[in-house]
This record gives C-alpha cells, structure tokens and sequence, in this order.
C-alpha cells in the first residue's frame, strides 16, 4: 500500500523512518522524497502486514501518515490536454494517444503529486 509520510523538523529531530523501520521491520520501498528546512514529505510503498506497525512508530514519533488509496484523477473537462503531465511523470502514467488525446494508465500511478503541480488548468486531483 501507498504511504504519504509527513515530518515536520519542529516536532522531529531524529532519522525517525530509520528509527521505524529498526523496531518494526517493515521495510518501505520509496518512490520519492522531497526535504527541507523544514518539512519532509516521502511517498513510500510497503506491505499490508507492516502497514500498522510502521503507521504507528511513525505517528508516535511525530509524523503524519495518510494513506493513498486511490490513484490520480483527471477532470476531463478542465483538461486541456496541454501534455504538461506527460513531462513530469516519471512512471509514465500520462502519454498521447495516435489522436494526440491524453491517456492515462492509473494502475502506473504512485500518487506521488508532481503532475498536480505541473498541471496549469488545475485538472489533476488526489482523492483521500
């Protein structure tokens, strides 16, 4: 299952997803990591079987888990069809059909969110 991991640096001061995997023994498969200053945000991959004991030594040393159930979606009338998505998508969710119509191939989609910021019509969405 997809994972949204969110830290903030205020509240966490030490390598708590290191820290979780060590106690747990999930271990997570991550598709993508942004830091800063102050806040971290990795999306994350891991099995069910972990799933609650990582969620909980996460929660308990600070972080924010959400779940992502669902893949990416596209208001189609919103939707220029600019191609912007294709660009950025690094799993090839988004690409061009012969008619140069947009497709999208959701199973691909790792709910990761580049395309989201990418989109200039705001078409793209995450449902929680």
């Amino acid at each position: 299952m997809m994972l949204k991991i969110n830290i903030s640096s205020d509240v966490v001061v030490n390598p708590i997803l290191a820290e979780s995997i060590i106690e747990t023994g999930g271990l997570l498969n991550i598709s993508q990591a942004h830091f800063d200053s102050t806040h971290g945000e990795v999306i994350a991959d891991i099995d069910k079987d972990h799933f609650k004991a990582i969620k909980n030594a996460l929660t308990a040393k600070g972080a924010q888990v959400i779940v992502l159930d669902y893949p990416i979606v596209r208001d189609e009338e919103e939707c220029i069809e600019c191609g912007a998505c294709i660009s950025v998508c690094h799993v090839n969710v988004f690409s061009f059909s012969r008619d140069w119509s947009l497709e999208m191939d959701t199973d691909k989609c790792i709910q990761c969110g580049t395309c989201i910021k990418m989109c200039p019509h705001n078409a793209l969405t995450l449902e929680h």
